[in-house]
């Protein structure tokens, strides 16, 4: 199978390439930057289904791994998660590439980020292709993805390093389902060899086990042969300071849209993805 992997370069799209490669399929990586091992797109500006039809001719299936957690001028979210995506599910459904698996997250339902709202525009439009009969389309809904050189892990693993934590009250009381980069990569791969793909249009990808993030954080600790560590809760008030001054910091993990995403618990039933 000639698989169009557009985010092959991002820490998911990387684990996805080598997966699909290992599985024998041929991967056409796009990447931001013109090079000879991929084909040059632009998530902030290739917002017309024309612009994608020469890159999907002779291809069998489409993975979307695109995703920025920042909103900036020069990589909007409204482009990069949405206009972007859709453009390339249209051209999809024009020349007849019907499988597409859009890499969204679990829980932007009522979630008011901009974050949620422009992920969950792209979702909705591969649905609707998709129950209209124009595509075979699938929007995998990831909890956190924890894995080697993922910014995520890097995060965890340097606050798990740390004696003593001073956390805001989302992180002590947010449940997550945390899922291995390789396992997420996995179900991709069986998913697009699956010949009853039908029956997944949307997949939230889970771990087994619910777990707050502090948890999540003292387990981490624990392999890496420390004792438990000490916290103490941040008042609201400067929790929510501190997020408003990582929004002047764009390089930081930590921003007002993350405080939001984190209030809410980010779990679901993992029966189909250790199905698959």
């Amino acid at each position: 199978m000639k698989v169009l992997l557009c985010g092959a370069t991002g820490f998911i799209g990387q684990h996805i390439e080598a997966a699909l490669k290992h599985a024998g399929h041929e991967v056409i990586a796009t990447s931001s930057r013109a090079s000879p091992q991929s084909v040059q797109v632009d998530f902030t500006r290739d917002t017309d289904p024309s612009t994608w039809v020469e890159r999907l001719k002779g291809v069998d299936a489409v993975v979307n791994a695109v995703g920025v957690l920042r909103d900036t001028r020069l990589r909007p979210m409204a482009a990069v998660h949405a206009d972007t995506p859709c453009a390339l599910f249209d051209a999809c459904a024009q020349i007849g590439v019907r499988r597409v698996v859009q890499i969204s997250a679990l829980g932007l339902n009522g979630n008011p980020t901009l974050y949620a709202k422009t992920k969950l525009t792209a979702e909705q439009h591969l649905l609707h292709l998709t129950q209209a009969g124009q595509l075979d389309g699938t929007v995998l809904q990831p909890s956190i993805v924890f894995g080697q050189g993922g910014a995520s892990t890097e995060l965890f693993k340097g606050l798990a390093k740390l004696p003593f934590w001073l956390l805001p009250s989302p992180v002590i009381k947010a449940q997550i389902q945390p899922i291995a980069v390789d396992d997420l990569a996995t179900l991709i791969v069986r998913l697009l060899a699956s010949k009853h793909s039908d029956r997944y249009q949307v997949i939230p990808c889970v771990g087994s086990t619910s777990i707050t993030l502090v948890d999540f954080l003292q387990t981490l600790r624990e392999k890496m042969g420390h004792r438990p560590a000490s916290f103490i809760t941040l008042p609201n008030l400067i929790t929510r300071w501190s997020a408003r001054l990582g929004d002047f910091v764009p390089v930081s993990p930590w921003c007002t849209e993350t405080l939001t995403l984190l209030r809410q618990d980010n779990i679901a039933p993992s029966e189909v993805t250790s199905q698959l």
